[in-house]
């Protein structure tokens, strides 16, 4: 039995796995590119939240960027120190602000002045100065997919380089907020170096424009973005990278701080299905698995492409397929006209690269149970979250009936 199959075998599936040996190696060398400079990398918790992937963050050193109260509650119960968690997204409630407040992490990231104006507000109301930093769209295009671009002004995210001026100015003339941070994130799965270099330009001379003014900005945040590969992309040298923001931050005395969540752990996880049967409608070949749309919806969202591989059947001749599931849409797929082997029931396909935006997007969509997800270190494997039953799945639902 091969290593995936025995893996499959023994958690059942459809079921995630993160190599946590990789995660740890690809830490390591984006912190070392940054060693020139004091540094904060803060994992991306939206990219993948399992308490214990936080939990190995924390081991490794890193912080968290948290977009809601939720995610800042997993991160403090995984041990990520609260001077290093960072509360960013567009809309949050009050009541969110205020748990971040009393939670004193190192600071919130605004959106807007209108946001800004509550933060006031509630620290005000609480008798404690908000720490804040703002982020700023740059308006460049990170050549990407239109739905992971955030740094043009058609995006809903931050605010244009004249507000944030104006939202800098009344932050450090408010007693109830400390400006101490800029922010940019032009988007995700980026693989080109320039639209960061150019994004570090434009807010590193904001930010020199803003020391002139007195206010005293210690975080330079550069958001996260770094592509990798998913086909035949080619991917951002983090030398390069890292080179390229140094040099923006000439002169400058801040903490550069990172936000990566894909580079860390989109290419470190697997998901693993079980075929059920093939399907031929006319000409056309079907691969119909056990897992679908609603544990993986990356392919259906954003046409997505998942190298998916077949252990024991290399050198067999290969047709081509789609490889859909059981979920009752039309756009239920993991990979359309891929060639892969004549399968059989119960082979296990090994969907490549499926760490990121996978597990944290999943549904009970179609009343279908969300997977079990397993760590893999020092050559053992270990069970991180237990498959849902149906009685977890309609637990909120049953003392109403």
């Amino acid at each position: 039995m091969t290593k995936f199959s025995a893996l499959a075998h023994t958690y059942g599936t459809p079921l995630y796995l993160y190599d946590f040996d990789s995660i740890t190696h690809k830490f390591s060398a984006l912190k070392d590119v940054f060693k020139a400079r004091k540094s904060l990398i803060c994992f991306a918790v939206k990219s993948n939240s399992n308490l214990s992937v936080l939990k190995h963050m924390a081991h490794l050193g890193a912080g968290c960027d948290c977009v809601s109260i939720g995610e800042v509650k997993r991160a403090l119960l995984a041990g990520i120190p609260k001077y290093k968690i960072i509360f960013s997204g567009v809309g949050k409630r009050d009541d969110e602000i205020e748990e971040a407040l009393r939670n004193d992490i190192l600071m919130l990231n605004l959106e807007s002045e209108e946001e800004m104006k509550r933060v006031e507000i509630i620290a005000q109301k609480l008798g404690v100065v908000a720490r804040i930093s703002i982020r700023v769209n740059p308006n460049i295009d990170p050549k990407t997919h239109p739905y992971i671009s955030t740094g043009l002004h058609e995006n809903k995210f931050g605010v244009d380089i004249e507000s944030a001026k104006r939202m800098y100015i009344h932050a450090k003339n408010s007693a109830s907020l400390d400006p101490v941070g800029i922010h940019f994130h032009i988007g995700s799965q980026i693989t080109d170096v320039n639209p960061f270099k150019e994004a570090a330009d434009v807010l590193a001379n904001l930010v020199r424009n803003l020391k002139a003014l007195k206010i005293d900005i210690k975080f330079f945040d550069v958001g996260g973005g770094i592509g990798i590969q998913y086909k035949e992309e080619e991917t951002i040298a983090l030398y390069d990278y890292a080179q390229s923001i140094f040099a923006a931050l000439g002169g400058l005395d801040v903490t550069l701080v990172c936000e990566p969540g894909r580079y860390l752990v989109g290419d470190c996880g697997y998901f693993l299905t079980k075929v059920l049967y093939e399907k031929y409608n006319g000409f056309k070949r079907f691969v119909i698995v056990d897992g679908a749309m609603n544990d993986l919806i990356r392919p259906s969202l954003y046409q997505a492409y998942h190298a998916i591989e077949v252990e024991g059947k290399e050198g067999t001749e290969k047709s081509l397929c789609d490889v859909v599931g059981p979920v009752c849409e039309s756009g239920d797929f993991l990979a359309k006209n891929i060639e892969l082997p004549a399968l059989e029931h119960d082979d296990i396909l090994v969907v490549k690269s499926a760490g990121a935006y996978g597990f944290t997007m999943s549904s009970n969509y179609n009343t279908r149970m969300r997977v079990a997800e397993v760590a893999l270190e020092n050559g053992e494997d270990r069970l991180i979250r237990r498959r849902e039953t149906f009685e977890d799945v309609i637990a909120l639902e049953k003392e109403y009936l």
